[in-house]
């Protein structure tokens, strides 16, 4: 049995990342793994190539990683579309270059759909088992946005490419719980369907907690019960949740509570604007951090918070990557997020009612109320859950689907020959 596995995913890189920690994984477990990503970098103007290489070959710990040359781009634009049509087409020639290990696996993952033709093109190309990963559910998550309109004509087209896909995939990985409700919801069959989250590396986390510390004054201050967000700061995020939720705690007097906001986005001289403009005392923006300080900086807080855009995709679950980084911190986290709740069900943390300011205030305060035998329990469940999401498991759900399909592959080649 061969074991030769392309990833493909247009912001992969090495050392870090979904694809990266599962490559390094599977790697050790002894496949072969190739990642193919664009050589530009997302939310940077950081392009690995600036001459006329149309790829790059880079290693690390046993992984491979081809970048394909893709122009740069800043924000969404014409030239970010651009960009990911340079990366399908790069994927489709620069791919000839390793013919000598041929894939027996092409597991192309969606940032965008075109990621997903090309993994289909391919897979056709080297007569490779297809798996299609669903990270955002395309067009269907532009249309919930109000960035397209349901019956456009962009939106047919994806709708279309999305069906085709689902179809010819030989297996389709989710990123949340509900790929097998939305798969049956379009009429299609979901035998197909697996479902892994986004994950954590453990080790590497309780690492960075020790080594990477984040001296400020606001985590230091025992006398104040903390909040703590981390992440962007941009629509998807709906920050405007917790500064009007900063707002109304002060107008009722509530005390010793602070919200602290790690990150940056375009949104975030707005918010701070607001807060200013209404002398708010009990919010304060950190700006953006090293990834390697958010353990420690979460290590220090009491109560970790994600805030979300009350959507009708809610019911399908989500997968933001920081759910995993709070439960690995040891604190409860509060959510306005998801029927599919991981906090609820492992009671390390609540889930309140989406669009409701009321609502985050009063779980605030359920949670900071707590007598210390509840609220530590809190803390020991979110330990316990996170491993259930720690990469090294999630690459065990992954390499079952990876040998369910060789070895359906293999017993076919032994009957047929």
């Amino acid at each position: 049995m061969n074991k030769n596995i392309w990833i493909l995913n247009h912001y992969a890189k090495l050392g870090e990342g979904r694809h990266y920690k599962f490559s390094y994984n599977l790697a050790r477990r002894g496949y072969n793994v190739k990642m193919f990503a664009a050589s530009t970098r997302h939310n940077s103007d950081v392009n690995r190539i600036i001459d006329n290489r149309k790829y790059i070959e880079e290693e690390m710990e046993g992984v491979t990683c081809i970048y394909i040359k893709a122009r740069s781009y800043i924000g969404n634009g014409k030239q970010r579309i651009f960009n990911m049509l340079d990366y399908a087409k790069g994927l489709l020639s620069v791919s000839k270059k390793f013919d000598k290990e041929k894939p027996d696996i092409i597991y192309a993952s969606s940032v965008h759909p075109l990621t997903w033709l090309s993994g289909y093109i391919l897979s056709k190309r080297y007569k490779a088992k297809f798996i299609a990963e669903t990270r955002d559910l395309w067009p269907e998550t532009l249309v919930a946005m109000g960035q397209i309109k349901k019956n456009s004509i962009p939106a047919k087209i994806l709708y279309k490419l999305e069906k085709f896909i689902y179809k010819k995939a030989d297996r389709l990985i989710f990123t949340f719980p509900g790929g097998k409700d939305y798969v049956s919801n379009i009429g299609l069959d979901n035998s197909k369907v697996r479902y892994i989250n986004n994950g954590i590396d453990i080790e590497e986390f309780n690492y960075n907690k020790g080594n990477y510390t984040y001296i400020d004054k606001d985590l230091e201050d025992n006398n104040i019960f903390k909040v703590i967000y981390t992440g962007s700061m941009g629509q998807a995020n709906e920050l405007g949740y917790l500064i009007k939720t900063a707002k109304l705690m002060q107008e009722k007097e509530i005390r010793n509570i602070k919200l602290i906001l790690f990150g940056d986005g375009y949104q975030r001289k707005e918010l701070e604007d607001y807060a200013k403009e209404n002398k708010l005392d009990n919010i304060t923006f950190k700006g953006r951090v090293g990834k390697k300080h958010i353990p420690y900086i979460l290590s220090k807080s009491n109560l970790n918070i994600i805030v979300g855009k009350d959507s009708v995709l809610e019911k399908y679950g989500f997968s933001q990557n920081k759910i995993f980084d709070y439960l690995a911190s040891g604190k409860p986290t509060i959510s306005n997020r998801s029927v599919h709740s991981i906090l609820d069900d492992n009671k390390c943390g609540v889930t309140v009612s989406n669009g409701s300011i009321e609502a985050i205030v009063t779980g605030i305060l359920r949670i900071y109320k707590m007598q210390y035998a509840e609220y530590n329990q809190y803390c020991k469940n979110a330990l316990k859950v996170v491993h259930d999401f720690d990469f090294k498991v999630l690459t065990d759900k992954l390499e079952d689907i990876i040998l369910e399909l060789l070895t359906k592959e293999e017993a076919h080649a032994n009957t047929t020959n």
